[in-house]
């Protein structure tokens, strides 16, 4: 492994007592990094890529009782530490790509949906991932119980982030009063999207942001933006209306810290012989009342958490599919992933996608070091 990934990973605690330490914690999360790099997703794969690999593995680990079998590749993921890991997947994460500071963070909840054990009575792991959009890259990661508790998971991984000028952005699972606190005491500043999990907050900007609409926000100081693509027989386009005139709200929802904006996001879709499609959401913001283009880039940027990191875990690694399910498996070997997916999309040198990326790491030792000494 290149020594700038696993500098960041030689500090996690071995949960193993010495009398079972046959194989070094090194070996074991080198081997499986590089397996699901080159496409492994589960413990019997890991300890056959290794196999296969066991002669190149060792002209840089110590191996000293060989390949660990698939059963000591499930026990040790499972007794790892998270919150550890985690500690060291941020450093290693950090040192790659820079501080997420003055970006914009995505956060954004993920079932592994076979990880649920009903036999226990486990629900399945949920995940609450940060995404820092210009960077492509996860840099903090949760498992809670379940999408409920994403409410006190969230301000625990903003704790973990640089938030310094950041722009934060979250689904209206995420928009409370003390996520919003958290957001401005770190420094930065947040887009959340309204449902009606806050009372009357989304009746009251949907009535106030519709009627201003209609009117043409006569006497009230707004900022708009628009854009519009066309591609493939369809056009989008999507229109923001923002404005700073929210003394009113702030009065009768006096809870929200640095409260400064709120805006209304319609996207229109046309597709040639179809009924017109539109879409409308409204949003509450600590960014100033003139910042449509920037709220609106930042709504549709929060988007890529779902198409570059959910969806690509999902169709690319089988994450959905995983039964890692004892102990910590689970939320362990989803690092494991991100770490894969991060190193995959940091290595540019081939202009491929992540699939055929992973299939030429597992064909190509030479690009697979290539891909691990970034």
């Amino acid at each position: 492994m290149a020594t700038s990934l696993w500098e960041h990973f030689a500090v996690l605690p071995d949960p193993r007592v010495e009398r079972t330490k046959k194989h070094k914690l090194e070996d074991l999360l080198t081997i499986t990094i590089c397996a699901v790099i080159c496409g492994a997703e589960g413990w019997n794969d890991i300890e056959a890529f290794g196999e296969s690999k066991e002669s190149w593995f060792r002209t840089f680990l110590d191996l000293p009782h060989g390949i660990p079998s698939h059963d000591t590749f499930g026990r040790v993921l499972a007794a790892l530490d998270p919150d550890a890991f985690e500690r060291s997947f941020q450093a290693w994460v950090t040192a790659l790509k820079g501080s997420s500071a003055g970006k914009h963070v995505a956060l954004d909840g993920k079932a592994i949906r076979r990880s649920l054990d009903r036999a226990s009575g486990k629900a399945c792991i949920h995940l609450v991932s940060a995404w820092v959009c210009e960077d492509h890259a996860v840099f903090g990661q949760l498992a809670v119980d379940d999408k409920s508790n994403e409410i006190t998971a969230i301000p625990k991984l903003l704790e973990m982030l640089n938030l310094k000028k950041a722009v934060v952005t979250i689904d209206a699972m995420g928009c409370q009063t003390e996520i919003a606190r958290k957001v401005k005491e770190k420094g930065g500043e947040y887009v959340l999207s309204l449902k009606g999990n806050q009372g009357t907050l989304h009746e009251d900007v949907t009535l106030f942001l519709d009627d201003a609409r209609t009117r043409d926000f006569a006497g009230i100081e707004h900022d708009f933006w628009q854009e519009t693509e066309k591609g493939h027989g369809r056009m989008e386009t999507r229109r923001v209306w923002c404005t700073g005139q929210v003394g009113w709200l702030a009065r009768r929802h006096e809870d929200w810290m640095g409260l400064r904006s709120i805006a209304v996001v319609e996207a229109r879709r046309e597709v040639r012989g179809e009924e017109p499609e539109v879409e409308r959401r409204y949003f509450i913001s600590s960014l100033p009342g003139d910042s449509a283009r920037r709220l609106g880039q930042a709504v549709r940027e929060h988007w890529g958490v779902e198409s570059r990191l959910h969806w690509t875990l999902d169709v690319c690694f089988g994450e959905d599919q995983s039964r890692a399910r004892i102990g910590n498996a689970a939320q362990n070997l989803s690092r494991v992933r991100r770490i894969a997916l991060t190193l995959l999309k940091h290595e540019r040198t081939a202009k491929v996608g992540i699939k055929c990326k992973r299939l030429k790491a597992g064909w190509d030792a030479d690009y697979l070091l290539r891909v691990l000494e970034i």
